[in-house]
């Protein structure tokens, strides 16, 4: 087993304490960024001026997304706007993420809003993990966004797997042509996603306390791919 990152304990521990099961976005893809997962950088801004002041150094456009670990489903909750332009934008939308918030739960914790760039999406694609209580932690990979909804077009190993293995993994799914540059479609680099793959699956082999792991969207393209947001979920018991 791979030796245990005490900043990602740290996480964990606060998050139960606080008698939480379901990480917020910063928190997940803090995990994510300290098992080196390449994940966008994401800052929490707790008031206008500071979202703006992020923004403007990412460079516009910005996404900005209602920062709560009592909203987990943010778009249910109107609490993400994307393709900002400009601070003007970026202010308003602000103030209207958190009144959409207080609409949605109004007891919720409001902790503000998380700001990101918004980059070129690429081909979408998801990599997650579960512990099964038979079989252990098993880890999965498919098409991503949302054609992991309506086509359920993935492939799984139990964890920790191997870089061939994932390279396997992904050959296996039907989308596997449209990584393959489909018709005059984009080349994916398979050989960053199934780092990746090989990474989540060794953070759910490491950490028993984690029952769900789930990196949707990650963006893949020809260079690189990058993970946009992502979801860490622990055991109950």
């Amino acid at each position: 087993m791979v030796r245990q990152n005490k900043k990602i304990l740290e996480i964990l521990d606060s998050v139960r304490s606080e008698k939480r099961f379901e990480l917020t976005e910063i928190e997940s893809k803090s995990i994510l960024n300290f098992v080196s997962v390449p994940i966008i950088d994401t800052r929490l801004a707790d008031d206008a001026e500071a979202a703006v002041r992020f923004a403007s150094a990412f460079e516009y456009p910005v996404v900005l997304k209602i920062a709560s670990p009592d909203i987990l489903h943010k778009f249910d909750a109107k609490g993400v706007a994307t393709n900002l332009t400009n601070e003007e934008e970026v202010e308003k939308s602000f103030k209207e993420l958190l009144r959409n918030a207080k609409k949605y739960n109004a007891h919720a914790r409001i902790w503000g809003v998380t700001v990101q760039k918004h980059i070129p999406r690429g081909i979408e694609v998801i990599v997650g993990a579960v512990r099964d209580p038979i079989f252990g932690p098993a880890v999965m990979f498919g098409m991503g966004g949302i054609w992991i909804e309506l086509m359920k077009d993935v492939s799984f190993r139990l964890a920790p797997t191997t870089k061939e293995s994932a390279l396997e993994m992904i050959s296996e799914i039907q989308g596997y042509p449209l990584l393959q540059r489909f018709r005059g479609g984009e080349h994916v680099n398979l050989e960053v996603i199934a780092e990746i793959i090989v990474k989540i699956s060794k953070l759910i082999s490491t950490y028993p306390e984690i029952s769900e792991i789930d990196v949707n969207p990650i963006f893949a393209r020809a260079d690189d791919a990058i993970a946009v947001d992502a979801r860490i979920v622990l055991r109950h018991d």
